[in-house]
């Protein structure tokens, strides 16, 4: 009966396990080094990230409406969290911020500021999406010849030019460069033979990974200790519990611990809603997450993650875009690869750590192809310039900087082409009789104070055999006051150099806000 209960309350399905099962276990394997990557790279116990992933699969999804979205610990916040730490002296403390900023997402999801994905132009979301693949190769790069950047998995944000050309000259691994390029051909090919391609490419993928790394010993090609996944080996129950840490209260009020859990929320709350955002465009059913539901979950998420020792998280596009590429159909395949997680850590430590990170690198890099493939590119083209200026902009700007910072300079461009859209859409001009002596201009349903100058310029530069103009606003539900103050001062500079005005319904009063009738004025 309970069983019952938490599979109704979960909305579980063995009809889609099928399908999530195999899909858990190849988010799990490109989890499992993200995870390792950003704790270093954040300058916390690598157990943290791990933490991290579990939590997010346990805890956010279990919460959480999205389907396909997977939660883990965010690269976008990996200079944030570096910072952090060593601004506020203890990692204890700045778990402490980490547990706040859940609470400020909770709230935040209460208050239903989840909208605000809502707002964001597709063009900007698909460059999000490209720019993000783009950068998943760019950093896999080094990992895919064996370089010398054996964590380099900062993938959600930008930076990726910088790591590639730091590593450039590293040098290269044939044994890691081989594993690669075969892991490569496994993914790409192994899905078109039949029989076979039931089981899933990427498992074969580390199948062959940690075969050929155990075939590479005592050769010219064996790959290094640093070509391997390293996770912490426990063999206690009190080791496993010794890797916990724990939020220092005491110093709750520490003003810069407020600064940092406010950052962490707002920056955490805007990258979830642009990965549920996306995540939701790749979801071939085009379902929809409530996302003042997907706060809260995340919210939840970093309360427990800071309180046992973890990091800040969000949902993050990576994780969520191979989930989806693997064929997962509900939130069972993000919670499974959770329990994945935990296995790993405490079952099988040391055989996770015979995976080479070559075979990974190979997994990522086909994952990013397909999220910055060509006809993405022709595909954006050919829907305008108004789209694909937006989206390429996007594109390069995260490249060059950062996630936020992207996105940020994607929506400034793509409201600039709202604007003048808006700004051309204003009215209809055209210019009748025999003579063409009467210019017609109709206005728009909706016309804003953003119409005025287009308006305005057009009313100014009619041509000389124009004696007569119409301005019609019969089809206007709401006309702007600044729109119908430059026509009240057209009316009296044309009247004055003897031009015939004629008004249909523009007036202060029909567009007022109590939106009463006024008769035509003639």
């Amino acid at each position: 009966m309970f069983g019952t209960r938490v599979s109704a309350f979960l909305k579980l399905s063995k009809r889609d396990l099928k399908y999530d099962f195999p899909a858990s276990i190849v988010v799990f394997l490109v989890a499992l080094p993200l995870c390792l990557g950003i704790a270093m790279a954040s300058g916390a116990p690598l157990f943290a990230g791990v933490l991290t992933g579990v939590i997010g699969g346990l805890v956010v999804a279990s919460i959480s409406n999205s389907q396909l979205s997977v939660s883990g610990p965010a690269a976008g916040l990996t200079v944030i969290v570096l910072g952090a730490i060593n601004q506020l002296g203890a990692y204890e403390t700045f778990l402490l911020a980490v547990v706040i900023a859940g609470i400020i997402q909770l709230v935040l999801g209460i208050v239903k500021a989840g909208m605000i994905g809502n707002y964001f132009p597709s063009a900007v979301i698909l460059g999000m999406l490209a720019a993000i693949g783009i950068t998943i190769i760019m950093k896999q790069i080094p990992l895919a010849f064996g370089m010398n950047e054996p964590h380099a998995f900062e993938v959600e944000n930008g930076g990726g030019i910088a790591a590639f050309t730091d590593t450039l000259l590293g040098s290269v691994s044939w044994g890691a460069t081989i594993i690669c390029f075969l892991s490569l051909a496994v993914l790409i090919f192994w899905p078109s033979i039949k029989g076979l391609n039931k089981v899933p490419a990427p498992l074969v993928v580390v199948l062959l990974g940690v075969g050929l790394g155990l075939a590479f010993q005592n050769t010219s090609m064996a790959l290094m200790p640093a070509h391997f996944v390293s996770i912490p080996v426990v063999s206690s129950f009190q080791e496993f519990t010794g890797l916990f840490i724990f939020p220092d209260f005491t110093q709750i009020g520490n003003k810069e611990v407020w600064i940092v859990a406010f950052t962490i929320a707002i920056i955490a709350s805007l990258e979830t809603l642009l990965s549920i955002e996306a995540v939701d465009k790749l979801d071939p059913f085009k379902r929809v997450t409530p996302t003042n539901r997907e706060l809260v979950a995340q919210g939840v998420g970093n309360m427990t993650s800071g309180f046992l020792g973890g990091l800040p998280m969000t949902s993050v596009i990576v994780r969520s875009s191979a989930n989806v590429n693997a064929g997962g159909r509900t939130r069972q395949s993000a919670m499974l690869h959770g329990i994945w997680l935990l296995v790993a850590l405490l079952a099988i430590p040391v055989l996770i750590n015979l995976i080479p990170l070559a075979c990974l690198a190979a997994i990522l890099l086909h994952t990013g192809y397909k999220l910055a493939k060509p006809a993405l590119f022709k595909q954006m083209f050919r829907k305008g310039l108004d789209q694909f200026i937006p989206f390429t902009i996007t594109v390069i700007a995260i490249v060059f900087t950062d996630l936020l910072m992207g996105v940020g300079v994607g929506i400034v461009v793509a409201t600039f082409y709202i604007l003048r859209a808006n700004m051309q859409n204003a009215y209809k001009f055209s210019i009748v009789g025999e003579q063409q002596e009467k210019a017609v201009l109709v206005l728009a349903e909706e016309v804003s104070f953003l119409n005025k100058v287009p308006i305005q310029q057009k009313l100014y530069s009619l041509p000389k055999s124009v004696n007569t103009v119409l301005i019609d606003g019969q089809y206007s539900k709401f006309i702007d006051k600044d729109v119908i103050e430059v026509i009240r001062d057209f009316e009296q500079n044309a009247l004055s150099k003897g031009l015939s005005i004629e008004l249909h319904d523009v007036s202060y009063k029909k567009h007022s806000v109590k939106n009463k009738t006024l008769q035509k004025v003639v």
